[in-house]
């Protein structure tokens, strides 16, 4: 690969930031950085498709390949649609999305925001009453608009990352917490234990 010169962010500009990890890794962002390290090939993202790979190729000066089936295979643009009375309100399709497409709270009705669903699907696999599906919309494939709209997505991308991040930080927290509370429980009735005995001893 000859992409020493090209910067990860230039090879970022041009994926569509559906995160959907069909190129292998977590996001567009990690694929980016694989392709720049020259791990991984510029012809591994399905929403893509040829059109990006043409792109990548011009960007790093390399041949255009043919999209890597194994990844996955062009798809006409698609929303996921919950079956909302259906729904259970269990939040793990919020959890999933990485672009948080979906709104909702615990024990009530979830439903997606259409114009911020990519499409990638991640939410479908989590839902324990298979009430989400992936709807085509009807329109065709089109690079200029996902051009357009790839820098709101990676922002809500980033966004949620940091919102995972901060709740799984909390997440340790409380659990430390528990931990030292538990253990200085059982430090505390072994030392009660032991009192009671040597009280037990004087007398």
């Amino acid at each position: 690969m000859n992409c020493t010169a090209v910067s990860v962010d230039a090879i970022d500009a041009l994926l569509p930031q559906t995160q959907c990890g069909q190129c292998g890794f977590r996001g567009c962002r990690p694929y980016a950085e694989a392709i720049a390290a020259g791990t991984a090939l510029i012809n591994q993202c399905p929403p893509g498709g040829d059109e990006v790979i043409a792109e990548l190729a011009g960007l790093l000066g390399e041949p255009v390949l043919p999209l890597n089936t194994t990844h996955g295979v062009a798809a006409s643009p698609a929303v996921a649609i919950i079956n909302e009375p259906a729904c259970i309100g269990c939040t793990l399709c919020i959890a999933a999305c990485p672009v948080d497409a979906i709104v909702g709270a615990r024990k009530m009705m979830h439903t997606v925001i259409a114009a911020e669903c990519t499409g990638c699907a991640l939410c479908i696999p989590p839902c324990p009453v298979d009430c989400i599906t992936l709807m085509p919309t009807g329109a065709s494939q089109d690079r200029e608009h996902q051009r357009n709209i790839a820098p709101r997505l990676r922002e809500r991308y980033e966004a949620h990352q940091i919102r995972h991040a901060a709740r799984e930080q909390q997440r340790r927290t409380r659990a430390a917490i528990a931990a030292a509370t538990q253990k200085k429980a059982v430090i505390e009735k072994a030392l009660a234990r032991a009192r009671e005995r040597l009280s037990r001893r004087k007398n």
